[in-house]
């Protein structure tokens, strides 16, 4: 009896297996997109007038439509120092580990949704850079340090891009859209769609919504580049998922065919 159970196992551990990509490859495709990435931010220099005419921008339209909440969070964190220190390690660190750690669980245990998302994480940072060249933005911090306290700078917090020999490494002038907001999105709609039918699952969205705090009141981004990042999220899965369709039901096609010829083949 244990030998037939080995055997029907098998096939859907084998189906498992080759439903999951290859994990060689996905590294290959973080590995082109930080090659796109520091691309981008050596040539950064060179739109820096541009970066802060639209940063200005983006401040005297927020403060048209009165939605410029940035100063008002910046100089309230800025006051409670141990406030500020876990704000701003969680700017600095919680989007890399908690993406990560959502690509590779994706990747391990739901190879099936990881698919769609993973082309909707990889269309959105792509998006993204192309945005940071044509139309770059510097954040509250730089636009104005008089009226913007960087925050992160002034904790001295952990892995901090602002200060030191990681600042060379990231580009400081790319504040529209915000990929904290983007990928905690991303994350958050991740986590949905694998635990949707739960109650609790709502809490999930909990985790974008500190985000949009935390990158205002550190002084990283503006108002418009929270929105910029969660319309680019958008766009980006609205994309993935209609691509996922439709290769989805070409693979289904391709199958039923195969099988017709197969049947009929048997038959003749």
């Amino acid at each position: 009896m244990s030998a037939p159970t080995a055997s029907a196992e098998a096939p859907s551990l084998h189906r498992d297996n080759t439903q999951r990509p290859r994990w060689w490859k996905e590294v290959l495709v973080i590995v082109w997109l930080c090659w796109v990435y520091d691309a981008v931010n050596n040539l950064a220099s060179l739109r820096r007038a541009a970066a802060y005419a639209h940063a200005r921008a983006a401040l005297q339209l927020e403060q048209t439509l009165h939605l410029d909440p940035e100063a008002a969070l910046d100089h309230w964190v800025a006051g409670h120092h141990t406030l500020a220190l876990w704000v701003s390690n969680y700017y600095d660190n919680a989007h890399f580990v908690v993406t990560l750690g959502v690509v590779g669980w994706l990747w391990w245990r739901h190879p099936a949704l990881y698919r769609p998302l993973r082309t909707s994480l990889v269309l959105t940072n792509v998006i993204a850079m192309a945005i940071f060249w044509l139309y770059p933005m510097a954040p509250p911090r730089l636009l104005d340090p008089q009226r913007y306290v960087d925050v992160v700078a002034a904790t001295h917090a952990f892995g901090s891009w602002h200060v030191g020999t990681l600042a060379t490494a990231a580009n400081q002038l790319a504040a529209m859209p915000s990929l904290h907001i983007s990928w905690a999105v991303w994350s958050a709609l991740a986590m949905w769609r694998i635990f949707g039918r739960r109650g609790w699952a709502l809490l999930v969205w909990i985790y974008p919504g500190v985000t949009a705090v935390a990158v205002l009141s550190t002084g990283n981004h503006w108002l418009l580049d929270v929105v910029g990042g969660l319309a680019t999220i958008v766009v980006s899965t609205l994309i993935a998922d209609r691509w996922q369709g439709w290769w989805t039901a070409r693979q289904a096609r391709r199958a039923l065919s195969s099988e017709g010829e197969r049947t009929g083949m048997i038959g003749s």
